[in-house]
């Protein structure tokens, strides 16, 4: 890439709009899943007995290895949503970005 055609991209209001975007984006998704994590952090130091109960009388899953499980489930879930805006809103800026600067 030439240091003219760089330039003439970053000064593209579409690459700006990018960036914020995509900038924006994965911190909001950073701060959803560290919330997720640190509340579970929070929860076992706080009332670790409450982990440790069975999700039923004949069970022997408990709250905590559930609860786990969902954190999990989660940061998949969180994986996807991001996978989808990238391919579909930030996937389209890029193409235009690119042709732009051809």
């Amino acid at each position: 890439m030439q240091p003219d055609q760089a330039a003439r991209i970053q000064a593209d209001p579409r690459f700006q709009e990018l960036v914020s975007k995509r900038s924006k984006y994965n911190w909001m998704m950073a701060i959803i899943m560290m919330v997720i994590y640190f509340a579970f952090i929070l929860f076992i130091a706080f009332n670790p007995a409450a982990l440790a109960a069975k999700i039923g009388a004949t069970s022997v899953i408990s709250v905590g290895i559930l609860t786990g499980f969902l954190i999990i489930i989660a940061a998949f879930i969180l994986t996807g949503i991001y996978v989808r805006r990238a391919n579909s809103e930030f996937d389209a800026l890029t193409a235009q970005i690119k042709e732009n600067a051809k």
